[in-house]
């Protein structure tokens, strides 16, 4: 269902989905809509597209519409924003492969209306190019549609902030920032190239109909930039509020800093369930940098809560109700302190020992999102059973590669084995990665022996907690199988695989990463796999499925707001300690990180410096101060 703007600071219209799926369809539908319009009329339907990870759900969509519902593209002319440069047009990250492969090697559209910037012009050939570009669009009457997605620094197109608002198709060089967003594409951030050819604001603008896209947390507080507050150059999508017909398009992630989600009482009333008296009392104390049992009424007044105080009355009993639900989020028994009695406790007491499954997408995920409560669930007793997803075997360097293929040469030596058949696989995975070109997809046999270095350190890292063999379970689901960042949806082998896990074990508890911001979207389709098997089972009315509760942590993007935590696990330093020295164990992952995204700190360091942010966050809200929290939200499924 969709939510459209009432009562709302919004200078643009913003209508918001559930998810990006839901919002996909929306869009697509517009577009088939505006297509069949210019059909009936026997004229051209000219539409500006995007690329990057946002429209991805949006081209299969529209992929889907033509292969099951007879959308003819045959009369739309494209013109795509934007292009690497230089790039050569068939490289794997070049936007000329992305729209071919995704839209138009699946639709009836004429070759000849397709236009894409020419990344692999010589320089002085570029200027010439971006004005007939510009000519161009303008000989069939300018842009119907454009779709835009949305950096985090507020980019529109490749138009960093500080482009002019008149610019038009040009060259333009990167942001350190725009390339670290996108350095997922590539090997590693030295290969991302620094400078692109992008259409120009001005030329954006011209567009009779603008929709952009948002998706998930990581667009949140831009979203809000440029949709609330003033426009500006230095936030390129902000500049989008003088057009006459422009609209966002966002899942419930992205809209989350919006005032009417961040700040509902400032834009109508409201209903005041615990969870939105929570939520605005954290978020005032905050601000005022006061510890919740201080706050007065006059800071209800103040901060536009005056409402709440006639509802509820005094502002001392809604701090008292405000602290204890914080306080009782706090426990250092993640599976339930046995034979007690805490009705407020974030856990059950029973059963105990528990059976616990801490599904991992990654071969590191569960150490470095959840390690200090991962240890304790386990020295408390629990039965613990590790389930790693994917084999995690692209973000794997060649480098690491040539090591282990080194030692596993000089092992043999040393030991005096002479096994041909081994000797053979080494020699034919050494010349393969000495004559591999850059951003070549690793064949099936380095991809296995990538799988296993992260597979041994996932089972050294079990070790260093306590993991019986038995219970490390790797999945090596087919849909993370591709060689390439980009995936495959979920499958429905995916999904038997984790159902038949997950009724050999019969867990009383789950937990699942919840990084929906992880840029690769693995985590997304992990946890899809994972409700999805539930459900199945919910719906096969297995019994153990009603004493199941399922936990979400999140990784290494991000962490959850602080009103959103339902468990927050506290640790010592020395338990911060231990964690750090069990990320390390991940040795392939550590120091050069392939695929990082847009942060280029290490994992551990993230992580340390997210848990240490929570435990601060309860302390400024006057709660006791630990070294660090790792954080949980109970998902009821």
């Amino acid at each position: 269902m969709q939510k459209t703007m009432v009562d709302s600071f919004e200078k643009i219209p913003c209508t918001i989905f559930p998810d990006l799926k839901e919002g996909s369809k929306y869009v697509a539908s517009i577009i088939a809509q505006l297509i069949r319009s210019k059909q009936a009329k026997n004229e051209t339907c000219v539409l500006g597209l995007a690329t990057g990870s946002t429209p991805k759900t949006l081209y299969a969509e529209l992929v889907n519409m033509h292969q099951n519902e007879g959308l003819s593209f045959k009369n739309v002319v494209t013109f795509n924003l934007d292009e690497y440069y230089p790039i050569e047009k068939d490289a794997m990250q070049s936007y000329n492969n992305y729209m071919h492969r995704l839209l138009f090697n699946h639709i009836d559209i004429d070759p000849k209306n397709i236009h894409i910037p020419n990344g692999s012009l010589p320089k002085e050939e570029i200027k010439e190019h971006c004005a007939s570009y510009e000519k161009e669009i303008e000989e069939v009457g300018g842009i119907d549609m454009q779709i835009l997605g949305i950096g985090s620094n507020g980019h529109i197109g490749f138009n960093e902030p500080g482009s002019s608002i008149y610019s038009k198709t040009r060259l333009i060089n990167l942001e350190n920032s725009t390339r670290l967003a996108n350095a997922y594409e590539f090997s590693n951030i030295s290969d991302v190239p620094r400078l692109a050819i992008t259409m120009g604001i001005s030329t954006i603008l011209k567009a009779k109909k603008v929709i952009l896209l948002a998706w998930g947390p990581s667009k949140a507080v831009v979203v809000k930039k440029a949709a609330e507050r003033n426009m500006t150059e230095h936030v390129p999508a902000s500049l989008l509020q003088q057009h006459s017909d422009c609209q966002f398009v966002l899942d419930e992630a992205a809209a989350a800093e919006l005032t009417r989600f961040k700040s509902p009482w400032l834009s109508g009333d409201i209903s005041w369930t615990p969870k939105m008296i929570k939520k605005a009392v954290v978020n005032m104390a905050l601000k005022l940098n006061k510890p919740v049992l201080s706050l007065t009424n006059v800071d209800y007044n103040e901060y536009g809560l005056s409402d709440l105080l006639v509802e509820k009355g005094d502002a001392y009993e809604i701090n008292l109700q405000v602290y204890y639900m914080l306080r009782d989020s706090i426990t250092g028994w993640p599976g339930g302190k046995p034979n007690a009695v805490i009705p407020a406790h974030p856990e059950r007491s029973t059963p105990y020992p528990k059976k616990v499954i801490i599904f991992s997408p990654h071969p590191d995920d569960d150490i470095i999102s959840m390690g200090g409560t991962f240890q304790r669930l386990h020295d408390q007793g629990h039965e613990v059973h590790i389930a790693y997803q994917t084999s995690g075997n692209i973000a794997v360097t060649d480098e690491f590669v040539t090591r282990f293929l080194d030692f596993a040469v000089g092992f043999e030596e040393i030991a005096g084995i002479n096994n041909e058949k081994s000797q053979l696989i080494l020699k034919e995975a050494q010349q393969y990665i000495a004559r591999k070109k850059t951003n070549q997809i690793d064949s099936a046999q380095i991809r296995a022996i990538k799988g296993l270095i992260r597979r041994c350190e996932a089972k050294a890292t079990c070790r260093y907690v306590g993991i019986k063999n038995e219970h490390i379970h790797f999945q090596n689901l087919p849909f993370y199988e591709t060689g390439t960042i980009e995936k495959k949806p979920m499958t429905e082998e995916d999904v038997q695989m984790t159902l038949k896990l997950l009724q050999e074990v019969k867990p009383h508890q789950i937990f699942c990463a919840g990084d929906l911001a992880d840029p690769h979207g693995t985590h997304k389709v992990c946890l899809d796999i994972v409700l999805e098997s539930l459900k199945r089972l919910k719906d096969e009315k297995q019994s153990w499925t009603h004493d199941c509760w399922l936990w979400l942590y999140k990784g290494a993007w991000q962490e959850w707001n602080i009103e959103e935590i339902e468990m927050a696990v506290p640790m010592s330093p020395e338990q911060v300690m231990q964690k750090r020295y069990g990320i390390f164990i991940h040795q392939s992952q550590k120091d050069m990180v392939p695929f990082q995204g847009s942060d280029s700190r290490e994992f551990w360091q993230r992580a340390e410096e997210r848990n240490a942010n929570t435990a601060s966050l309860y302390a400024q809200l006057g709660l006791t101060h630990y070294a660090a929290m790792e954080a949980f939200v109970r998902w009821h499924y």
